[in-house]
């Protein structure tokens, strides 16, 4: 049996359970769970366990918010409260311009 890989691969950089990273992990769970359903992964790399994983994605600032799959790899850094940011940010909905 093969196993599905997901859509969206997001990974979520934090350091310890302050309460900017807790919320950023509240927000992109509601919001992967509204627009994403059923079709993405959240992966949550606590920095102050595994430090030398922020090189790999150059992880300046927490918490970060990373989209692996699809290419290209964006970035966003917060507690991701502004929803429209995270989901134009993240291309999961288009800019809308007037």
């Amino acid at each position: 049996m093969k196993k599905e890989v997901a859509e969206w691969q997001l990974l979520l950089y934090i350091a310890g359970q302050t309460p900017k990273s807790i919320k950023a992990l509240e927000n992109i769970k509601k919001y992967a769970e509204v627009h994403l359903a059923g079709k993405y992964s959240i992966e949550i790399i606590d920095l102050l366990k595994s430090p030398q994983l922020a090189e790999g994605d150059q992880i300046l600032a927490v918490p970060t918010l990373v989209r692996k799959f699809p290419e290209p790899i964006r970035k966003i850094i917060g507690d991701l409260s502004n929803e429209e940011r995270v989901l134009v940010g993240l291309n999961i909905k288009p800019v809308i311009s007037y």
